[in-house]
């Protein structure tokens, strides 16, 4: 080691754990490799050693110190208004970029670097939830992460009973749609008519990304039990017609948000069509995990507000409220809906209904309060069909009633499908064509006139519902 970044060295050691700042501010100035490389070295050690009130200060600090300049900003943004060419648009770019960022791509240079990068946006994730407003620092990590584990980063794993224990524990422990309870769940969730396949990434070793549990069956069910149920016969795959998505799960807290499961659904889909060419429908068994908050989430406008609801449940509010024996149909459909096992038959038609208009028209802010919904919707998938007491395990009643839905991915109708959702339009199946129409109309009447596009779109997935 020179002499040079020996004493470099000894300084920062000196003030390490005790001025971050000195050290991210010393990591910027730094010119050669080496230096970088072990002042980025030092910050991680310093972060780990941090508790939650310092990881607030350091997240403070960098907000506070390491944005744009805005005096900077403007005098660009002038140069360039003034003069359009590529020198002054090179220099407004480089004002309007946070030196956060080139900081986080020095950290993520030494060892280790992008593992810590990765726990620290999930520490600031959970203090942002505590309303600490650190959304510049996750802007930038989200902005970097996207290029860093963007598909041609990320590595395509089937998993099978014979890999190794170390990350089938970890599978185990990362299960957040259906917990797996224990060696033996897992394993049948690996035979032969099952397919389990993750992401990982080079820089982040036997540490699975995103993973994606199929199971290969004749014809899309819509009950959950049969898939999960380990005493279920093991079926030829080679029989199978379909393929069903039925969990979904991201496994870093620290990614959350970063759009990388789309690019699994598709290789997935690649893979098991080269490997089984019998498959010809490829679908999923997904939760509704928001539906009973969206119901009760009586502030948001955007939402299932009382008058939605009494349009919606009209068509069934004589029975809601003799069985409840209560004048008002909302009323009655909740208290029904306390012991949703008791009332089957006839909460069906009602939950159906209510489902179908919380998947597709139901908002929070700018975003379908479903994300799941999104999720595949966004990835050109088609709402197929709802299905009613599809997953009565005791968290699918508590988040759902029971309800399940399935997705269908139609290989033709993909890129499709996205850019109507892109355009605010959702593809639905033949069988909801009518109960959708009924659904926008019950959402918002005095706009029914308004809405003649989204029939032949909805119509549209009518046609291709019958030609699949």
């Amino acid at each position: 080691m020179s002499g040079l970044l020996s004493n470099l060295l000894q300084a920062v050691r000196d003030r390490r754990g005790k001025d971050m700042r000195f050290l991210c501010h010393r990591l910027l100035s730094e010119r050669g490799e080496a230096s970088q490389t072990a002042l980025a070295q030092e910050i991680i050690k310093a972060y780990k050693g941090m508790d939650a009130a310092q990881r607030l200060g350091f997240f403070e600090m960098l907000c506070r110190e390491f944005s744009p300049d805005e005096a900077a900003v403007r005098q660009a943004a002038a140069d360039y208004e003034r003069t359009p060419n590529t020198k002054a648009l090179a220099a407004l770019s480089d004002a309007v970029e946070p030196p956060r960022q080139e900081l986080i791509r020095r950290i993520n240079t030494a060892p280790g670097g992008t593992e810590t990068l990765v726990a620290l946006r999930g520490h600031l994730l959970d203090l942002s939830r505590d309303g600490k407003n650190l959304a510049p620092i996750d802007t930038d990590l989200r902005h970097l992460f996207r290029s860093w584990f963007n598909p041609g980063f990320l590595r395509l794993e089937r998993i099978s009973w014979r890999t190794s224990a170390f990350i089938l524990e970890k599978l185990i422990r990362y299960e957040s749609v259906h917990e797996i309870n224990g060696w033996a769940d897992l394993r049948r969730r690996l035979e032969a008519d099952r397919r389990c396949f993750a992401f990982f990434h080079p820089a982040l070793l036997d540490e699975p990304i995103i993973f994606v549990e199929v199971a290969l069956t004749n014809g899309l069910g819509g009950e959950l039990e049969p898939l999960l149920d380990i005493n279920a016969p093991v079926r030829a795959p080679d029989k199978a017609d379909t393929a069903i998505f039925y969990s979904i799960n991201n496994c870093l807290n620290g990614l959350r948000n970063v759009p990388f499961g789309n690019f699994l659904i598709k290789q997935v889909v690649a893979e098991l069509a080269a490997e089984l060419p019998n498959l010809r429908n490829y679908g999923t068994l997904s939760p509704l995990p928001n539906l009973s908050r969206a119901l009760k989430d009586r502030r948001n406008e955007e939402g299932f507000t009382p008058n939605r609801l009494s349009r919606l449940l009209a068509d069934y509010a004589a029975d809601l409220t003799a069985a409840a024996k209560l004048r008002d149909p909302v009323e009655a459909f909740f208290h029904l809906l306390e012991a949703p096992l008791s009332h089957r038959d006839l909460l069906a038609a009602p939950l159906r209904r209510v489902a179908l208009a919380y998947l597709t028209k139901a908002h929070r802010g700018e975003r379908l309060y479903d994300p799941v919904a999104t999720f595949h919707l966004s990835n050109g998938a088609r709402l197929e069909r709802i299905n009613t007491y599809g997953n009565l395990r005791p968290y699918g009643l508590e988040a759902s009633f029971g309800v399940t839905v399935n997705y269908r991915y139609i290989l033709s109708e993909v890129e499709e499908n996205h850019e109507r959702f892109v355009r605010g339009r959702i593809q639905v199946s033949g069988d909801l064509f009518r109960e959708y129409k009924t659904v926008r109309t019950a959402w918002q009447p005095t706009r029914e006139k308004s809405h003649a596009g989204e029939d032949s779109e909805a119509a549209a997935g009518r046609s291709s519902h019958h030609a699949a």
